[in-house]
């Protein structure tokens, strides 16, 4: 038999049973779908900075610091740590870098700053040794690494040339100005790097520009291993004879030869593989996001239990459609088929319809594409075809296509044709009840799963978004300014013509917001006691006011009244609480020194405020010290009074390109900040809806075909109930009560599992909420509704049929 005659035959037997073959496509091709989606962000994140020829031997000096609240994860680097790692580490490639977020830079069209064009940089610009080309590969379109060793260069990637100068080829020898205090010539061009990197090559200036320019960020002496940034990393690529445990091994030797500070035994230094960079948040990244690989597993699970809903559902029908085919393999048996023949025309048509399936597969992953941002940080367009995504069909055809026609193809070839065509074969040939039960069991243990995740995920959101803060985020403008003494000097009058604004209630200067991701730790000493307090203070720079434009309430004594630095002081509950004062009126007027040694300054406590959340609901609230700094005061926040945000922020810019002409107007508002601190919860709450809902949709249909697998069966059970006076509710009842019974046990397994997975992804949150019983059984509520309304369009079916067509003679 020519292979074109089973595949015309599998069309014809496709449209004979179009309703069947329609729902069993519909669910292999969601499931799909679905699967792929997740597949193609696994396989993204997973890639990310692979492209490197040397990924594997290139590494990151961090170090854990040991704390009096447990171990923090940091990435700063003292700055005079890479002379002496090269001195004893010869054999190893080394490389730093500076990276400086949010700066601006100026195209210098002209001489006059005011008339060229402003670009903000939100990804960061490097300062980078030429050193860190030997370790990362980029392709050179013009010039070299070599053109870093000079001061005052910078290499621009080809499409940030293109958006400055008009075509990157026009940028050489152009010129550019950073936030306005350094002037820096381009003198090389690379190509765009890929977007799985964590590392955007787009803007470089040389090191030795930054060790010239020290000042812009507030860098007096960078000297000392007591202190370092976040912002500044070193990098390492290994010999390959050479291990990162073995380097790990000498560095605390290392530190203490060069280190003369106190404390330094607290400090554990070691090597952090570029590979898991993108997915270690202890340390953050240097790109736009990152994603933690506990999420991406989660992610990866919901992807594995849809793929498997589909296959349960798919094996199904299809089984319960194979029994429905005796007549049709009788007769060709009689007609002269081969058992081999027989068994291909099955495969083929368990073939056509998973192709079909991936077919619709394709088409709803390419609808769902531009969606993915908003269950996952990826926002640049993703390859559906590609190799991995063959594999992925291709291992998806052959295992659906054996596993739900192999055994009926076997089954069926065997029949005997007298049998087969006189309808006596037993449905149980093909697989019987118990396995589809549980095959039904498993299918409502993965739903509910994902019903009660969903829930608990949605329920914690909630309660972060109304959770009482300490400060209204509402209705509040946040623009990032300049340090430098020219910003300084206009602060005052663009403040008091803010205020003049009809839509602004106050206006505050500080180094940053209420909750933000800046932590500036600092020792400190406490009523003239001269050693230090065995914790750290976590600083906050702000103006008087601060508390009245971020609404802070106070617990005791009042916000300083001086704009003096270190003036007077206020401290926070919990500062009050760590240092045994349990009234907090009893630390108004006590001393505390900021700092030590000879720059240590004794100042007074004016006032105590009650907590507010510095960062994420994740993290508890640290011990904080607010005070005046002028230098360090280049945030402005501006509170409106009016609901119209648009017409209020497009005055504020008015005023701003009055005061500042040269700086760009850079805003955002405060609660879109504070959200983005749960962007990576916010979208697995999203992706568990979507795909709860995948999974109901899957189950609906998984039980369908079970319903259907029954029907046939209990054709002649359900004719005679009905002669003996059964009525149509009693049969619809039959088929539902054993569908709740499974549903039942189905809960039983999927709630423990739920609680448990759910439970740890609470502990995550030092906020959170308490997870009840009301949610279980929602989820079940859920679950028994849906399976009934499922199960109930069958049965009435089922209960119609007339008697005597399903008991007459054969």
């Amino acid at each position: 038999m020519k292979p074109a005659y089973y595949f015309i035959t599998a069309w014809r037997n496709l449209i004979r049973r179009k309703t069947a073959n329609f729902l069993n496509i519909l669910g292999l091709g969601v499931g799909l779908a679905g699967c792929l989606v997740i597949f193609l962000i696994l396989q993204h994140e997973f890639s990310y900075d692979r492209y490197h020829k040397n990924s594997s031997r290139i590494y990151e000096l961090v170090k854990d610091l040991k704390t009096d609240h447990g171990v923090d994860h940091e990435r700063s680097v003292p700055f005079e740590a890479i002379s002496e790692l090269r001195n004893d580490y010869p054999q190893v490639r080394w490389a730093e870098l500076f990276t400086s977020y949010g700066s601006q830079v100026t195209v210098m069209k002209d001489a006059a700053t005011t008339g060229n064009d402003k670009f903000i940089e939100e990804r960061g610009l490097l300062y980078a040794e030429p050193e860190l080309f030997d370790l990362f590969d980029v392709k050179w379109l013009n010039g070299n690494a070599a053109v870093l060793r000079e001061n005052n260069t910078v290499v621009l990637s080809q499409s940030v040339a293109a958006r400055y100068f008009g075509q990157w080829q026009r940028a050489i020898g152009q010129y550019i100005r950073v936030d306005n205090v350094i002037t820096a010539k381009v003198s090389g061009i690379i190509a765009d790097p890929p977007t799985n990197t964590d590392f955007p090559f787009t803007v470089v200036l040389s090191y030795r520009t930054f060790l010239a320019n020290t000042r812009v960020w507030g860098f007096n002496d960078l000297r000392g291993w007591g202190w370092g940034v976040s912002d500044h990393q070193i990098y390492a690529r290994l010999p390959e004879q050479v291990t990162a445990s073995a380097i790990d091994k000498s560095l605390p030797a290392f530190v203490t030869k060069y280190s003369k500070m106190d404390r330094m035994d607290k400090v554990t230094y070691f090597l952090h593989p570029l590979r898991e960079i993108h997915f270690d948040t202890r340390f953050g990244n240097n790109g736009d996001h990152a994603s933690s690989k506990t999420s991406l597993y989660t992610l990866g699970f919901i992807g594995l239990l849809i793929l498997l809903m589909a296959c349960i559902n798919f094996v199904n029908l299809s089984t319960a459609l194979a029994a429905t085919r005796s007549k049709e393999i009788g007769v060709r048996k009689i007609m002269g088929s081969s058992r081999i023949q027989l068994a291909w025309q099955v495969l083929t048509d368990t073939a056509l319809v998973v192709l079909l399936s991936m077919s619709l597969a394709l088409l709803l992953a390419q609808l769902s594409l531009p969606y993915i941002r908003y269950i996952s940080p990826i926002e640049e367009p993703l390859d559906l075809l590609n190799a991995g995504t063959l594999y992925f069909f291709g291992g998806a055809l052959v295992v659906a296509t054996l596993l739900s026609g192999f055994y009926p193809a076997l089954q069926l070839s065997r029949l005997n044709p007298i049998e087969a065509i006189r309808s006596t074969i037993s449905a149980s040939l093909f697989g019987g009840l118990s396995l589809r039960r549980v095959l039904v069991v498993l299918q409502f243990s993965f739903s509910q799963l994902l019903i009660i995740a969903t829930l608990i995920a949605v329920s914690q959101m909630n309660f972060i978004r109304d959770a009482d803060l300490g400060f209204t985020k509402e209705a509040v403008l946040q623009l990032a300014g300049n340090s430098d003494s020219a910003f300084r000097a206009r602060e005052k009058a663009f403040k008091q013509e803010l205020l003049t604004l009809k839509d602004v209630q106050s206006v505050s200067f500080s180094h940053d917001a209420p909750s933000s991701g800046n932590n500036w730790e600092s020792n400190f000493g406490f009523d003239h006691v001269e050693a230090d307090k065995p914790f750290s203070a976590y600083l906050k720079f702000a103006d008087m006011d601060y508390a009245n434009t971020y609404d802070l309430k106070m617990a005791a004594g009042h916000w300083y009244t001086t704009n003096d630095t270190l003036g007077e002081v206020v401290i926070n509950e919990t500062m009050a609480h760590k240092l045994g004062i349990n009234d907090p009126q009893r630390a108004i007027g006590k001393d505390i020194r900021i700092g030590g040694g000879p720059n240590g300054k004794w100042t007074s406590i004016a006032g105590v405020v009650k907590d507010f959340k510095n960062t994420s609901l994740k993290q508890g609230v640290p011990p904080n010290i607010i005070l005046r700094n002028r230098r360090l005061s280049s945030f402005a926040g501006v509170r409106f009074k009016s609901n119209n945000l648009g017409r209020s922020s497009r005055a504020v810019e008015t005023v701003w390109n009055k005061y500042y002409p040269e700086y760009a107007f850079n805003s955002s508002f405060m609660d879109d900040n504070i959200n983005k601190f749960y962007r990576q919860e916010q979208r697995l709450s999203l992706s568990y809806k979507v795909y709860t809902i995948l999974a109901i949709l899957i189950s609906s249909l998984g039980l369908y075909g079970l319903v259907s697998f029954m029907a046939v069966q209990k054709t002649k059970e359900v004719g005679i109930r009905k002669v003996l006076g059964a009525s149509v509710a009693h049969i619809v009842y039959l088929f539902s009560r054993e569908f709740t019974v499974l549903i039942t046990l189905a809960f039983i397994i999927s709630a423990p599992i739920a609680y448990y997975m759910m439970h740890n992804w609470l502990q995550d949150f030092v906020y959170r909420i308490h997870i009840g019983a009301g949610v279980f059984i929602f989820a079940i509520m859920i679950s028994i509704g849906i399976a009934w309304m499922t199960v109930g369009y069958k049965s009435v079916r089922a209960a119609l049929e007339n008697p005597a067509k399903s008991l007459k003679s054969e």
